[in-house]
């Protein structure tokens, strides 16, 4: 677990795509906060549960839940792929709610990488360390001429 490995391998592939943001500004909007990094396998970061991502049930709204996810997702598959990825797909189980004032945490694995994607998988657990929804992603590295 380094983190400042994690900042190193930003900063390199900074250098190399100046046009991307890392980490991304959805990720900063959301408060989340970087907690563990195995270089190009593994990244996890931990939200905060804010008032604003409250549904009427007043727990977070499984699209903030979704986006958390994503902004571990995408993170990870651009330091994996050494290039800037779009997701093609997304998918989310959601097992328990979550309350506001609580955190969710994020673990992100690379669960294969081919030559046209990158699968991946994620758990969400609260500050307890409760699972509260999982999820699977596949990522596509995109051709981007380096200036």
């Amino acid at each position: 677990m380094s983190l400042d490995l994690l900042n190193a391998e930003f900063a390199e592939l900074g250098g190399l795509f100046p046009d991307a943001a890392l980490p991304p500004n959805c990720s900063s909007f959301m408060q989340g906060e970087y907690v563990r990094y195995e270089s190009r396998t593994l990244l996890a970061a931990s939200f905060p549960v804010r008032e604003e991502y409250l549904n009427p049930m007043k727990v977070m709204q499984g699209g903030f839940i979704t986006a958390a996810f994503d902004n571990v997702f995408g993170p990870l598959s651009y330091l994996a792929a050494r290039t800037p990825c779009t997701t093609l797909e997304l998918h989310t189980v959601y097992i328990r709610p979550i309350a506001p004032g609580d955190r969710l945490t994020v673990t992100a694995r690379i669960v294969s990488r081919g030559a046209s994607a990158l699968h991946l998988s994620a758990e969400g657990v609260n500050a307890k360390g409760k699972l509260t929804a999982t999820a699977t992603a596949s990522m596509v590295p995109l051709r981007i001429t380096r200036p």
